[in-house]
């Protein structure tokens, strides 16, 4: 039970003061006369004012509840280095015993570690006491106890942020004496263009105990495709690499610092930085045959991609047309035909020919030039409709060499829809485009119908796609070191009008234009190697049937073999868990030769491995704040088990100091469930009348004598 008294005046509250301001007034001014009877009348004011503030005496039952104390523990990576696991695991034993012995406590147990897989956040011990206090009420907790190295990365500025009103400890693991150094970056690019070189800016830092930075320190620096490089660095002081950029894509360098004796870890002496190489604005050349409705498909197309300089040349009259139309009238600018095919033609990376015939216009040694360009590095697209069954085809010009199919001179007009061959499910030019036949051949896809296709006989390449008569639709091929493709119908236009369902004109013209154009990501035979944490991710592209194992290059020099499963058409995968962080590389033998692929396995949370020596300065600030303490802790070498030193526990009421030397405070919050009420008058009714009568003829019968 519990008492308590509690008032319900009669009448307004300012009233009331005012009645009593002037009651004690008159009382005064009676009492400093020395009147008979004053001080009878000042009880019999007092019992009146009593009566009309009514107090009422509470009669409460209650519950007590028990107070809350919530432990977090820190299983973050950098939790694992050194003894800190078994330190950890005594720590908890420990208190378990300690916070068990104490009365009306309920210990709940909370587990942290660092953010989301791959997010880089660092330890996150507040995000989880936060969703703790989601089911804790708030006014139950006696303090909360960290479990911890120190180095938390999501320490709130003020304690109001923690939405209660408690101490918080912290129970250090590792030693005041730890030692650790590491690289940081402080500069880096996150890209660059093929060919050219960047520079990274990086120090070596040195945290924990001092005095041991003596002389300079060694890294080693591993780029793709060059030898090891050794370089001398000082503490604290920045050091700038150079970067290459060999090819388009991922490009990766790794810096290594040597590891010092009596070091914690030399998990972060190693860091890595990724970049994307890009290659300067691609040159592609547009010659249109003729004015027709695929014209704009291709200009919209790329134009539309920021990576390409588009050059486009339309032929609106061919020399055989004459209409007496003034040439100054009809064209725009003169073909500039020297020029192009014969001065500057290897400043292209892509020549596209759209409907276009032989009529006269291009000399037969500009087709020789073509040619050779072709073999020589280069790529062309021919997109050709009936132009290319006909007399004045390109086949039948000094360009036939590099062409991979005949025309027979039958064109055909009829409705069908293009669909995808097996081999070209396989190629990343026609793999997975949307709407395609997923499951096989044998089933076509809901594409938009195309009407003509030229008719050809295919000497060699790779027929992609296949349309009427089951007839070649997309030849691609690879001829000296450059490329070409052969794409037999001018009716992909009807795609981009969206006609009978339309079709992914934009995705198969785009990869087509890049994959002549050597896009690293559309090549047909490729090795790919990625990581996350301790885990890595081979992926082998290939037309073929079956693929050769892969070769695994750890950072020590051992070496395995890893065997790919098909994961689907044209892809061939495997997944596997490395031991040591560092810059793996991935060999295997391709068709064309051999194939390489490199990948840096590491930790998944570069934050949290860039700070590793415990310390309490982090969350020193925010915990002073609230009253609580800072605690080393140390296990006892010298005896077995969970022998440890911790600081001593104590329930307190009302402190605002909750720790001191050797031990720490729980706040006693003293919580209750109240489960009934009874409330009893104290000063009303009878009682209340037969007082102020009593006490006013007291004063009566004082002042008649």
């Amino acid at each position: 039970m519990n008492w308590s008294i509690e008032v319900a005046p009669l009448v307004p509250v300012p009233l009331l003061w005012a009645a009593a301001v002037a009651a004690f007034v008159l009382l005064a001014i009676l009492i400093v006369r020395k009147s008979r009877g004053a001080l009878w009348r000042a009880a019999a004011v007092a019992a009146l004012l009593a009566a009309l503030i009514n107090p009422t005496l509470r009669e409460e039952e209650r519950e007590s509840l028990a107070n809350i104390a919530l432990v977090v523990v820190d299983e973050s990576t950098s939790q694992a280095l050194d003894k800190r696991p078994e330190q950890r695991a005594a720590i908890r034993a420990n208190l378990e015993a300690r916070l068990g012995g104490i009365k009306n406590l309920e210990v709940k147990w909370l587990s942290a570690s660092g953010g989301e897989s791959g997010t880089a956040q660092g330890t996150q011990l507040f995000a989880a006491l936060n969703e703790a206090l989601t089911n804790t009420p708030p006014d139950r907790i006696a303090g909360v106890i960290m479990i911890t190295d120190g180095q938390v990365h999501d320490v709130p500025k003020e304690a109001t942020a923690l939405g209660f009103n408690a101490p918080v400890h912290t129970l250090l693991t590792g030693t005041p004496d730890e030692f650790d150094r590491r690289i940081e970056i402080l500069e880096a690019p996150r890209y660059g263009l093929v060919g050219q070189s960047r520079e990274i800016e990086l120090a070596v830092r040195e945290t924990g105990k001092t005095g041991r930075a003596s002389g300079p320190v060694t890294l080693n620096v591993r780029r793709e495709g060059r030898p090891d490089q050794q370089l001398s660095a000082e503490i604290d002081r920045p050091v700038t690499i150079e970067m290459p950029f060999p090819h388009a894509g991922t490009n990766i360098v790794e810096v290594e610092l040597e590891t010092a004796p009596g070091e914690l870890t030399p998990a972060n002496n190693r860091v890595v930085v990724v970049a994307e190489g890009v290659r300067e604005n691609l040159r592609v050349l547009l010659v249109s045959g003729e004015p027709h409705a695929g014209e704009r498909t291709w200009r919209n197309l790329l134009k539309s991609d920021a990576a390409v300089d588009l050059v486009h040349f339309t032929i609106l009259r061919p020399p055989e047309k004459q209409d007496g139309t003034p040439i100054n009238q009809l064209s725009l600018i003169a073909f500039p035909t020297k020029e192009l095919f014969s001065d500057r033609i290897r400043d292209f990376d892509l020549i596209i020919f759209d409907r276009y015939e032989h009529r006269g216009i291009l000399q037969l040694i500009y087709y020789d030039n073509i040619a050779r360009y072709v073999e020589n590095g280069g790529a062309v697209l021919v997109a050709a409709g009936d132009d290319y069954a006909g007399m004045t085809s390109l086949y039948r010009t000094p360009l036939s060499p590099v062409l991979p199919a005949a025309p027979t001179g039958r064109v055909i007009e009829e409705p069908f829809r293009a669909r995808i061959t097996e081999e070209g499910m396989r190629h990343p030019v026609t793999q997975g485009l949307p709407g395609a036949n997923a499951i096989g051949p044998d089933r076509p896809a809901t594409w938009g119908h195309w009407f003509r296709q030229a008719e050809v006989r295919l000497d060699r390449g790779r027929k992609v796609m296949e349309g009427a008569e089951d007839q070649p639709l997309l030849v691609l091929d690879r001829r000296g070191t450059g490329r070409v493709a052969l794409l037999l119908s001018d009716h992909a236009w009807l795609w981009a009008r969206g006609y009978d369902g339309g079709g992914p004109h934009t995705d198969l013209l785009r990869r087509l234009s890049h994959w002549l154009m050597k896009e690293p990501d559309l090549e047909e035979e490729r090795l790919l190697a990625s990581a996350r944490g301790l885990k890595v991710t081979l992926e082998r592209r290939t037309l073929e049937d079956q693929v050769a194992p892969v070769t695994m290059s750890a950072p020590g020099g051992e070496r395995s073999e890893v065997v790919l499963e098909r994961d689907r058409p044209g892809v061939w995968k495997a997944t596997i868990d490395v031991k040591l962080p560092g810059l793996y590389k991935a060999e295997t033998q391709g068709p064309a030769g051999q194939l390489t692929a490199v990948a840096h396995a590491g930790v998944e949370d570069p934050r949290e491995m860039s700070e590793v020596v415990a310390t309490g300065d982090k969350l020193k600030p925010l915990i002073d704040k609230t009253g609580g303490g800072v605690f080393w802790t140390r296990t006892d070498a010298t005896t077995a088990g969970d022998a440890v030193t911790l600081p001593r526990v104590a329930m307190m009421t009302g402190g605002r100091v909750m720790a001191g030397s050797g031990w720490m405070g729980l706040a006693d919050r003293e919580a209750y469930l109240t489960k009934g009420v009874k409330l009893t008058p104290m000063f009303n009714g009878l009682i209340a009348l037969a007082a102020l009568l009593a006490l006013m003829a007291m004063a009566w019968w004082r002042e008649g004598r």
